[in-house]
C-alpha cells in the first residue's frame, strides 16, 4: 500500500466545516477569558498580586497633643489645706470623690502634708467624671459643708467621703455633715438649690483647659502629675520644687 500524499485540509467539506466551527469557538472562549474574565474568573476572588501597589499620599488627621499649662490661680473660693503664705510648693489637685484612683491618691497627698508641713499647701478642685453618678452630688455636698464650716470642715468632710467611697449617697453626706456640726436645714437648702453647681462646672472646665484628662491630676507648682502615682514619685517632684 503506497503512502498517501493527501493533506488533512483536503478532507471532506463537512469534516472541514465542523473542524473550523470547533476551532473558532475554542479561540473565542480563550479570548473572552483573557480579556474579560481575568485571572479571578470562577471561584472565590482573591487579590491580584500582580497589580503594582500605589503609595497612599493622603495625610492622616492626627489630634493635636494636649499641652498642660498652669491651672488658674488660687483664690478665696478654693479649699486650701496648709498655709499658702508659708508654702514653698502649692499642689493643686483636680479630683472626683467617687473615683477609685482618687481614693488611692488621697492618702498619698495626706502623707505629703504630714512630711512637709508648712512647706507645702494642698488645693482641692472638683473634676466630677460623668460616669460616676455620685461624683457631682458629693462635690455639691462638700461645697455646702464648706460654706458653713470653712476649710477645716470641707477637708474633714472630704476625708470621710474618701474613706467611705463604697457607700456614697445622700444618707452618708447628711450623716457626716451632721457629725461635723453643720446646720442641717441650711445644708439641705444649699444642696436642693444646686447653689454651687456652676462653681463645680467652672473648676472642671478650667482643669480641662489646663490639660487635665482624668482624675486625679495634681499640679506641683504648675507641673502636672497625672494619676495615682506612688508616693516616692510625686515626692521627687515636690523635692525638686522646694
Amino acid at each position: 500500500m503506497s503512502e498517501s500524499n493527501e493533506s488533512f485540509f483536503q478532507g471532506p467539506p463537512k469534516t472541514m466545516f465542523l473542524f473550523g466551527l470547533v476551532t473558532g469557538v475554542a479561540i473565542a472562549a480563550i479570548l473572552y477569558a483573557f480579556f474579560f474574565a481575568g485571572p479571578n474568573a470562577g471561584g472565590t476572588r482573591t487579590a491580584n498580586t500582580n497589580t503594582p501597589t500605589v503609595a497612599d499620599t493622603t495625610v492622616p488627621t492626627v489630634p493635636a497633643p494636649t499641652i498642660a499649662r498652669e491651672p488658674a490661680q488660687v483664690t478665696n473660693d478654693d479649699w486650701v489645706r496648709g498655709d499658702l503664705k508659708k508654702a514653698k510648693v502649692v499642689l493643686v489637685e483636680y479630683s472626683d470623690f467617687e473615683c477609685p484612683f482618687c481614693g488611692r491618691h488621697h492618702p498619698t497627698m495626706q502623707s505629703l502634708m504630714n512630711t512637709y508641713g508648712d512647706d507645702i499647701a494642698w488645693v482641692y478642685r472638683h473634676f466630677p467624671l460623668s460616669f460616676h453618678p455620685q461624683a457631682m452630688p458629693a462635690a455639691l455636698a462638700s461645697e455646702c459643708v464648706g460654706e458653713q464650716l470653712g476649710d477645716d470642715g470641707f477637708w474633714a468632710f472630704g476625708d470621710r467621703l474618701f474613706e467611705n467611697q463604697t457607700t456614697l449617697g445622700t444618707a452618708l453626706y447628711e450623716q457626716v455633715a451632721g457629725e461635723l456640726g453643720a446646720n442641717m436645714d441650711q445644708y439641705r437648702g444649699c444642696v436642693s438649690s444646686g447653689k454651687y453647681n456652676t462653681k463645680i462646672a467652672s473648676q472642671q472646665a478650667e482643669g480641662s483647659s489646663a490639660g487635665v484628662q482624668g482624675t486625679p491630676a495634681t499640679f506641683v507648682n504648675g507641673q502636672l502629675v497625672s494619676g495615682a502615682v506612688p508616693l516616692a514619685q510625686i515626692q521627687a517632684v515636690v523635692e525638686a520644687s522646694l
